[in-house]
């Protein structure tokens, strides 16, 4: 059964991290689109601001952009297609150990279908066949970045697994289980845990006492509903 997660990439050397940076007002999504030429895949970025003029100078000096075209405006949805100056090996290659893992990513049993960019990284949205495909992700930006999970549901679910849990409950119980803690055998521990989250680890121990307790109390009353 597959898996749909929302999670986030740090990673400055992703395209278009300069220009949230440099206007973090502004929302930015990314499309990657093909290319039939062999050149290098043109974006299509779609700008949530009151006026673009700022998104454009940061456009006009990031190295990554050679040409950027306004298509299009939906109320205060600005679309460009942007035409890189350089590929993705270019950009990220100081960063990126082996970048043959991150061309293999594109092969998995995987669909990215949204992209939100910040001044650190990517968000990413996506399906992922099972969980070791997502662990595929995991692993890999671990190694060249940072990855947090942030939203995880199961494909057939209406609902996201944690609804019930607070915010921080539910950031303690998805960081433990991307970071092993809930494998048999664990692959991580508590403190590890916690210094990821900048907290101790007993306000992390507490914090997933209480989320447990909550999803055991939600799984019970789905039953009853039954």
């Amino acid at each position: 059964m597959g898996l749909v997660a929302e999670y986030e990439i740090i990673c400055e050397q992703l395209p278009f991290v300069g220009v949230a940076a440099a206007v973090p007002e502004a929302t930015l999504e990314i499309d990657i689109q093909p290319t039939q030429d062999g050149g290098y895949p043109p974006f299509i970025v779609h700008v949530v601001h009151e006026t673009v003029a700022s998104v454009e100078r940061a456009f006009e000096s990031s190295a990554f952009v050679a040409e950027y075209t306004l298509v299009g405006r939906t109320n205060e949805t600005y679309r460009y297609q942007i035409l890189p100056a350089v590929g993705m090996e270019a950009q990220l290659g100081e960063r990126i150990e082996n970048l043959s893992e991150l061309h293999a990513l594109a092969t998995t049993d995987s669909i990215i279908d949204r992209i939100r960019v910040t001044p650190t990284g990517w968000i990413q949205t996506g399906w992922f066949a099972d969980r070791a495909t997502l662990d595929e992700f995991r692993a890999f930006w671990r190694r060249n970045g940072r990855f947090r999970l942030r939203r995880l549901t199961r494909d057939d679910n209406g609902g996201e697994m944690g609804d019930e849990l607070t915010d921080r409950q539910r950031e303690a119980f998805l960081a433990a289980y991307e970071m092993g803690y809930f494998e048999i055998p664990r692959t991580t521990s508590l403190d590890d845990v916690a210094g990821d989250l900048g907290i101790t680890a007993s306000s992390l121990s507490e914090r997933l006492r209480r989320a447990q307790t909550h999803l055991a109390e939600a799984m019970v009353s789905a039953a009853d509903d039954i």
